[in-house]
């Protein structure tokens, strides 16, 4: 019998010495330089985040997969170099940087942005102290569902939590910052600011003219709530002006109308806000606030609102003044 009476292949006739002794190349690939070029450019990224100033406190918040993340967006091209922090919270810190080719894009839609442009970084920490209170917010939420109890999973939700939520209140045309890029546990948006700072919360400003600001605040809520969101966190600490604007920032917590305690956040968002607005003199009640929200908003979890309508969609006037 022969190979063939088996089907099997025929073998080549081999000289000498197998292919067990033929000698491996191991020298460089373009893979192993590349690889290597990225490595080395990490390691000084990193060394440069860590030698700046106003790091060197921050240990807490740069664990090596945050560095990671930001190195990631580097060279995704969202951010180019770090700027100092704007605040600093026991969930975050949030820092100016200057933004790269694709964030200067995306924030005004055109890609001949001026160099020198910024953004703002939101880096979360893995180990926040108030775990368990993410963990509440997140819960009964159905775009969330399934995260598990993982602490680094559930921080990574509540990222692209913010992000998801940001972009819904924009659709529904309230003034918000413009998510950029999500990455891990860090979020980079429009900066609102100038060089001499930060956008001034409600609290720290004068409000020349609180009747209009309280409408513009009441729209807001409306428009949130008609959208399917509540904030759940809403007051003068979390209202900004910008460029004689008022914008609602920290829209981690905010809540699709689903999620079991979506009505006593919205109570409490009224609360705050009425108080605050009566105590600048405008004639109005938690109660009163409320009672306009629900009349006025049938909310509606299915994103009806049309892309690309949020930039114009800004609040004038009444909603009687508005629908005329």
């Amino acid at each position: 019998m022969t190979d063939s009476d088996f089907g099997l292949l025929e073998t080549d006739e081999v000289d000498g010495v197998g292919d067990e002794w033929e000698e491996i190349d191991v020298s460089d690939t373009d893979a192993d330089r590349i690889a290597r070029k990225r490595d080395r450019e990490f390691s000084e990224f990193r060394e440069r985040i860590k030698d700046a100033d106003q790091f060197k406190v921050e240990a807490s918040v740069f664990d090596d997969a945050t560095y990671g993340a930001l190195y990631k967006l580097v060279q995704d091209g969202h951010i180019d170099a770090f700027g100092g922090p704007i605040s600093t919270g026991k969930e975050a810190n949030v820092y100016t940087a200057l933004a790269g080719s694709q964030a200067r894009g995306a924030s005004d839609g055109e890609s001949e942005e001026p160099q020198g442009h910024e953004v703002a970084v939101k880096v979360y920490r893995i180990n926040a102290s108030d775990f368990k209170d993410m963990r509440g917010y997140l819960d009964g939420d159905p775009r969330f569902e399934g995260i598990g109890s993982d602490k680094k999973k559930v921080v990574t939700a509540w990222v692209r939590k913010e992000s998801s939520n940001l972009k819904r209140a924009r659709r529904a045309g309230v003034r918000t910052p413009e998510p950029i890029a999500v990455e891990r546990n860090v979020l980079v948006m429009e900066y609102l600011g100038t060089e001499a700072g930060r956008a001034k919360r409600l609290s720290e400003v004068h409000i020349e003219n609180p009747d209009t600001a309280y409408e513009v605040v009441k729209e807001y809520l409306r428009r949130l709530y008609d959208a399917g969101l509540v904030h759940g966190d809403l007051s003068e600490y979390n209202i900004v002006f910008h460029e004689g604007q008022l914008y609602i920032i920290d829209l981690g917590q905010a809540v699709t109308v689903h999620h079991p305690n979506a009505d006593d956040f919205l109570e409490r968002d009224c609360r705050n806000v009425a108080n605050f607005f009566a105590r600048q003199g405008v004639e109005t009640t938690p109660e009163e606030l409320l009672a306009y929200v629900r009349e006025y908003a049938t909310p509606d979890d299915s994103e009806g609102t049309a892309p690309g309508s949020d930039d114009d969609a800004v609040p004038q006037g009444t909603l009687e003044e508005q629908r005329e």
